[in-house]
């Protein structure tokens, strides 16, 4: 953790302050977890959406052997023409 100082104006430190007192938490982490919730997000909304998009292509076709599908490109007349040239 990393230590910072903020200069807050009289009307922002006095609702800190009834916060601070009205629920036992200091100022500063009020602070902190105001600045984690703008610029980090909810934790649980971010979890709920990668939990959604685990298993998303569950139901999709299994995409073709990609070896296979480089062997068959290689049969192809194109690297018959290139042999030649």
């Amino acid at each position: 953790m990393r230590r910072t100082q903020l200069y807050l104006d009289d009307q922002l430190w006095n609702v800190l302050h009834a916060q601070s007192l009205s629920t036992g938490t200091s100022i500063s982490e009020l602070v902190r977890q105001s600045l984690r919730k703008q610029y980090l997000g909810d934790l649980d909304k971010r979890r709920v959406a990668m939990q959604a998009i685990i298993g998303i292509r569950k139901d999709e076709p299994d995409e073709p052997d990609a070896e296979a599908q480089i062997r068959d490109l290689r049969r192809g007349s194109r690297l018959d023409r290139m042999r030649r040239a």
